[in-house]
């Protein structure tokens, strides 16, 4: 469920393109870019906080709007 404050982003001086959330976790969310994963649906549902959880570098969190 998402809280309507939040929204999910990317560090991408620390994302590796591993692709563990765009590929696996969260491809609703996720999408791979040129080098780097990109968000591409802000809300923080579950499959969400498992890529966050499972990415290897943490650069993916949840901000406040």
């Amino acid at each position: 469920m998402e809280e309507k404050n939040e929204k999910l982003v990317i560090d991408t001086t620390k994302c590796i393109g591993c692709g563990f959330c765009c590929y696996n976790a969260a491809p609703n969310n996720f999408s791979f870019g040129d080098s780097t994963a990109v968000v591409t649906n802000e809300e923080v549902t579950e499959e969400a906080k498992v890529a966050i959880e499972g990415c290897p570098v943490g650069a993916i969190s949840i901000e406040k709007k």
